[in-house]
C-alpha cells in the first residue's frame, strides 16, 4: 500500500498481547496445548502471532484509518478470543504482567525465532512475563522518522504514566506502577533510544552492530519508541498493555496525533538536545514508579509538573492537529483515566480488600482483569 501525505489522515496499526489464563486457578497457561493455540488461531484470523513465551499470545492488526475501524476490528478479536477460549476453561488478561504468572514455570516457544532469544540472552528472555502494547503510525515518504521521534520522545513517559497496569511480579506487590519496564531493562537496546539526529544516524549505528556482530541488524533494536525495520512507520513500544480497550484506543490515538503534529512541522526533532534526552529519561522513572502521581519535568520549563498538567500542555500542544484527524475527544478521555485511576491503581484497590487470604486477593484481582479484557 503507497504511502499517505494526506494532512487529514494518518494511518496506523496496533499490536496487542495477551496471556492465556486458566479460569479456575486464575494461572497463566505454561504450556497451553496445539488445539488451544489453533482455536487462538481460528478466532483471531490473520492477525495471530505467537510471542516468546508459550502462554503469551498476539494480534497484529490490519492497517487502520480511524479509530472506529481500531474498535471494530480489536472489540471483535477480544469478544471471539475469549468466547473460544471459555470453551476450554480459559480466557486472556490484557496487562503489562500477570499477578498469578510465575516466571520459572514458564516456556520459551519452539519457534526459531525465540529459541536464538533464549540461546542470546538465557534468564533475560525466562524473565519477561510481559504484555506490551505496540502502536505502529505511519510516517509519509520524505519525512525523516528519527526526526519524527526525537519530536514525539519527551511525550512519551506520558503515556507510560496512563497506561500502567504491571504492579506485580511474581505474584507481589513491586512498589512500581510499570514493573514491566523494570523487567524490559534487563534487555539490550530496550527503553529509551540513543541519542541520534536523522535517519542516516541511525542507518550507521545498526550498521556498526550488524558489522562488529553485536546484535542481528533486522531484530535487536527494542527501544520504547523505534523506526519499525519492516514498515514505514514510528512504533511505540513503552506503554503497558491496556485491560480495557477503550484505554488502549485512546493511547493509540493520541500517539498517532503527536507524530501526525510531527510529521507537519518544518523541521522535527529541531529541538531535541541533550538535555530533552536526560529528561526523557528521568520522567519515565517518574512513570514507572508512581503512574499518575509521577512529577514530570519538559524542557526549557523546569518546574516539576503532574500528570494531569502535563495533559493540559499536550492539548495546548496537538489540539489543532486533534481536530485535524478528528479525534477531538481524546484529551478528554485520557482524562477519565485520571478520574477512574490507571489499571494499576484498580488492581492495587483490588488487592487491598481487608480481611482476606492474599491468595483470594491476588485471584480477585485476576478476576478484575479478565473481565476488563472481556470487555469491548
Amino acid at each position: 500500500m503507497p504511502l499517505s501525505n494526506d494532512p487529514c489522515l494518518q494511518r496506523f496499526g496496533i499490536e496487542e498481547e495477551y496471556f492465556i489464563t486458566d479460569l479456575r486457578s486464575r494461572r497463566m497457561v505454561a504450556e497451553p496445548s496445539a488445539w488451544v493455540l489453533d482455536a487462538c488461531r481460528e478466532a483471531i484470523g490473520q492477525g495471530f502471532a505467537y510471542e516468546l513465551l508459550q502462554g503469551q499470545i498476539e494480534v497484529a492488526s490490519p492497517i487502520f484509518d480511524s479509530a472506529a475501524q481500531a474498535t471494530a476490528y480489536l472489540s471483535r478479536v477480544r469478544r471471539d478470543l475469549n468466547q473460544t477460549l471459555a470453551e476450554h476453561g480459559l480466557g486472556v488478561i490484557c496487562s503489562g504482567s500477570h499477578p498469578l504468572a510465575e516466571w520459572k514455570a514458564q516456556r520459551i516457544t519452539v519457534q526459531s525465532h525465540y529459541q536464538q532469544l533464549l540461546g542470546e540472552y538465557e534468564i533475560v528472555a525466562r524473565r519477561s512475563v510481559v504484555c506490551g502494547l505496540h502502536v505502529h503510525a505511519e510516517i509519509p515518504s520524505g519525512v525523516d522518522r528519527v526526526a519524527v521521534m526525537n519530536e514525539v520522545l519527551p511525550w512519551l513517559p506520558m503515556l507510560l504514566a496512563l497506561s500502567v497496569s504491571s504492579p506485580f511480579w511474581q505474584g507481589q506487590l513491586t512498589g512500581y506502577f510499570s514493573y514491566r519496564q523494570v523487567a524490559c531493562d534487563e534487555w539490550p537496546r530496550m527503553g529509551v533510544p540513543e541519542y541520534l539526529p536523522d535517519d542516516q544516524a541511525f542507518e550507521h549505528y545498526l550498521a556498526l552492530l550488524h558489522q562488529t556482530r553485536a546484535a542481528d541488524k533486522e531484530v535487536d533494536v527494542w527501544w520504547g519508541c523505534r523506526p519499525s525495520l519492516r514498515y514505514p512507520t514510528l512504533e511505540l513500544r513503552m506503554t503497558d498493555a491496556c485491560p480495557r480497550l477503550i484505554d488502549a484506543l485512546m493511547l493509540a490515538s493520541l500517539y498517532r496525533v503527536m507524530v501526525k503534529h510531527a510529521c507537519l512541522l518544518p523541521a522535527p526533532g529541531s529541538h531535541y538536545r541533550p538535555e530533552s534526552h536526560w529528561m526523557l529519561k528521568e520522567n519515565r522513572i517518574q512513570a514507572r514508579r508512581w503512574g499518575p502521581y509521577g512529577r514530570f519535568v519538559l524542557l526549557p520549563d523546569t518546574t516539576p509538573m503532574s500528570l494531569a498538567q502535563w495533559l493540559d500542555r499536550a492539548q495546548q500542544t496537538f489540539a489543532a492537529t486533534a481536530r485535524i484527524l478528528g479525534e477531538d475527544g481524546v484529551f478528554d478521555q485520557a482524562r477519565q483515566i485520571l478520574q477512574v485511576g490507571t489499571s494499576a491503581e484498580r488492581q492495587v484497590r483490588c488487592f487491598d480488600r481487608p480481611h482476606t487470604s492474599a491468595l483470594v486477593r491476588r485471584q480477585a484481582v485476576v478476576d478484575l482483569l479478565l473481565e476488563e479484557s472481556a470487555e469491548g
